[in-house]
């Protein structure tokens, strides 16, 4: 999967899988923003006390990286999900986004 059309995929597979445990009812916004949270708060658990040198070489730690892959995992999968429900094109939301960041955020004049 890539682009536009993996995140197509992988909604639809988030949908499936929700639908074949009946747990559409549960999937609203306000409860998939919470799920988003506590797997942020989870992947953020992981790189808490870490030094800034150990937290740039986590994915070099065998013990760690399967750790950090499934946690950003799970953000991704409630973050399309939530995407889903709400009716949000994710990728046009965060293209349009990094369009107003470039005027908000210009980059600064070299000498």
């Amino acid at each position: 999967m890539s682009g536009d059309a993996g995140l197509d995929a992988l909604s639809a597979a988030t949908a499936d899988f929700a639908a074949a445990r009946d747990w559409g009812r549960w999937h609203t916004p306000k409860n998939l923003v919470m799920a988003l949270s506590g797997e942020v708060g989870e992947l953020t658990a992981l790189f808490q006390w870490l030094t800034p040198e150990e937290s740039a070489a986590v994915m070099t730690d065998p013990e760690a990286a399967p750790n950090v892959r499934d946690e950003i995992a799970d953000v991704v999968l409630y973050l399309v999900q939530l995407a889903r429900v709400l009716d949000v094109d994710l990728i046009d939301v965060a293209t349009a986004k990094l369009a107003r960041n470039e005027t908000r955020f210009p980059v600064p004049a070299r000498d």
